[in-house]
């Protein structure tokens, strides 16, 4: 009699937290005059029983190894999670009253400035991924916390979340927990499935998903499918529960229209009243805990903090022919020798991308994610806030498939690298499908993101670490062909520099190559030599940041004027980099890209086709100098 007693109380503080959290939802983004209360009010039960009978979570120390790890999916919910941590004691519930301001981490959709949201999230279809990928670093340091994911149910049907779905099965990812917020209405209209949760079921559980159905509402069902949820095994968990957006406001509930629109003062003080909560109740609920996970000190790898000072580099001969490509995968190797932090990831392409030398070294390390570059991408994320070193690889073409997922992941400053190969129309026959050709672009404009294009095996190993070390969103560019070493082994690459390659007092324009076509700009520098004309050759590896102080003095020891040459479509790449740098000091800067689509053909003939080979380089300086 007494435990049921007792269950009957935590039955009723559950329901109060739950108005409780309603009404901040409805108060706070009336107060910020915008954001998605409705939402906010269809996922409010779920939220209040997971975090205050299911989380292990120690609140105020958000990065302890030990805690369970809940992604926001549905992030426009973002005044549901902010005050579920509020009455869960992580801030003042006043601060939940600075929503959306300029000055306030409470942003409209969550990023980590809240420190209790590990990833930024908005863009819907990614939180499944980045869990995934939190409870994959679970499995792979044996740690006993577990994983949940909030989704709604209309970015389900996002494709990303069915690679995600078919990532968790094959890994067989146990201690992760989906929940669905399956409430019927998008945006603009009902989901496809609306509350047929029935299909959803048979869906997920096709993809090897163990599922539940509840009443989302009721607390007892939610209670009793987190704890099933713990006792699965050998298989993910989701738990779809029926919901009704705008549950508790009786002129909100499963009506169209309202998704996005705060209530206006009169409609929010209606709202409240039928949120009301006695003085009681609202003691009752905050009553409720969110129990810290057990005591234990976990056994984490150890990484001292100079481990880059003993990475031994493999080392290569002066005309030495390697690509890029393979050099990455030494590179990775010996990382990994020395930070047992390094994981990489790959999309069923380690033997092109040549990761799969990581995946020899260290198999339990190595990630296939398979033809689903959206996923892997979210995957990384999700590796990168469990302190793992992601380096996620594809071809540079398909990475950009995963463009949104990289894009959320600069806004959330997550700490991933990635490499991109077989970029330009150096890769030759495979044709245009197959060519990165706006990768520098994309990545160019991911905020706090570093570009770096290695020309040669030496460069791109001492970039992998360059990028390892650096925290933040790295992106590496190699290429297909195999290109003869030009530096020694103890040459040093650091971010943000370039090397000068030949230079004289005579020097008539500087040529900025990278990559690929530092060999092409070598060539055209001995061409124009045996004509009497000399060029100043630049490889600017490190494109973002790049050296803006060594271009400006080349360029006006070289009549201002620069030659940039790419194997890149010329909006975004190097040439508007260069160009961005230079202009203020009135420096004329000419661009050689590829300015069409190409073709499948043999990589000398499609570089010199599309004018970024030798003899058009050689070409352009001659048009201006004049001979």
């Amino acid at each position: 009699m007494a435990e049921a007693m007792e269950r009957q109380k935590l039955v009723e503080a559950l329901r109060a937290m739950g108005q409780l959290l309603r009404r901040h939802a409805v108060e706070t983004t009336t107060l910020a005059g915008s954001g998605h209360p409705t939402t906010c009010l269809s996922a409010a039960d779920i939220v209040a029983t997971l975090f205050f009978t299911t989380l292990r979570y120690d609140v105020p120390n958000p990065d302890n190894p030990l805690n369970d790890r809940f992604v926001l999916s549905k992030g426009h919910a973002a005044p549901l999670l902010y005050a579920v941590w509020a009455e869960a004691g992580a801030f003042p519930v006043d601060h939940l009253k600075t929503l959306r301001r300029i000055d306030s981490e409470l942003e409209g959709h969550p990023t980590p400035r809240f420190k209790w949201a590990e990833v930024a999230t908005g863009s819907l279809g990614q939180g499944l991924s980045i869990a995934n990928g939190m409870a994959l670093a679970a499995k792979i340091d044996k740690l006993p916390y577990r994983v949940y994911a909030l989704l709604g149910d209309g970015e389900v049907a996002e494709g990303g979340v069915w690679e995600a779905i078919a990532f968790a099965s094959y890994y067989k990812l146990d201690n992760l927990t989906a929940i669905v917020d399956v409430n019927r209405l998008g945006q603009s209209a009902p989901t496809m499935l609306q509350h047929d949760l029935e299909t959803y079921a048979r869906r997920f559980e096709a993809f090897g998903w163990h599922p539940i159905i509840v009443d989302g509402h009721d607390v007892e069902q939610l209670m009793a499918a987190f704890e099933q949820a713990k006792t699965v095994k050998g298989k993910p968990t989701v738990i779809l529960a029926k919901t009704i957006k705008g549950k508790g406001v009786s002129f909100l509930e499963d009506k169209e229209g309202w998704h996005g629109r705060p209530l206006p003062k009169d409609l929010a003080e209606k709202a409240l009243a039928e949120l009301a909560l006695t003085e009681e109740q609202i003691a009752l609920a905050r009553s409720l805990k969110v129990r810290a996970p057990e005591d234990g000190v976990p056994s984490l790898p150890s990484v001292p903090e100079d481990w880059h000072c003993a990475i031994e580099f493999p080392r290569y001969e002066l005309g030495q022919q390697v690509a890029t490509r393979e050099a990455y995968g030494d590179g990775l190797v010996a990382l990994g020798k020395v930070n047992p932090q390094i994981v990489a990831l790959d999309g069923d392409v380690k033997n092109s991308t040549f990761s799969e030398k990581f995946m020899a070294a260290f198999p339990e390390r190595f990630v296939e994610c398979f033809i689903a570059e959206q996923n892997m991408v979210g995957v990384a994320v999700g590796l990168a806030t469990r302190g793992k070193i992601p380096f996620a690889s594809s071809f540079a073409c398909f990475l950009m498939r995963a463009y949104d997922f990289i894009r959320m992941a600069g806004i959330g400053t997550a700490n991933i690298k990635l490499c991109g190969s077989h970029a330009g129309v150096s890769i030759g026959e495979d044709g245009p499908s197959q060519m990165g050709l706006e990768d520098i672009a994309a990545m160019r404009a991911i905020p706090r993101s570093i570009v770096l294009y290695p020309c040669d095996a030496v460069s791109t190993v001492k970039l992998v670490a360059e990028m390892a070390k650096y925290q933040g969103i790295a992106y590496l560019r190699t290429t297909r062909p195999k290109t003869p070493v030009i530096y020694r082994n103890e040459e040093e690459f650091p971010v943000g520099g370039c090397k000068i390659l030949r230079s004289s007092p005579e020097d008539v324009v500087t040529v900025v190559a990278a990559g690929i076509t530092v060999h092409e700009a070598l060539k055209a520098y001995e061409m124009l030599a045996n004509e009497g004309i000399k060029i100043r050759v630049i490889d600017l590896y490190s494109v973002k940041p790049l050296d803006e102080a060594t271009l400006v003095r080349c360029a006006l020891e070289t009549n201002r004027t620069i030659v940039t040459v790419e194997d890149h479509y010329p909006e975004g790449g190097i040439g508007d980099a260069v160009a961005g740098a230079v202009s203020k000091e009135g420096i004329k800067v000419h661009k050689l890209a590829v300015n069409d689509i190409p073709r499948s053909g043999k990589p000398e003939e499609l570089m010199d086709m599309f004018g970024i080979s030798a003899n058009a380089i050689a070409r352009t300086v001659r048009q201006l100098v004049g001979k």
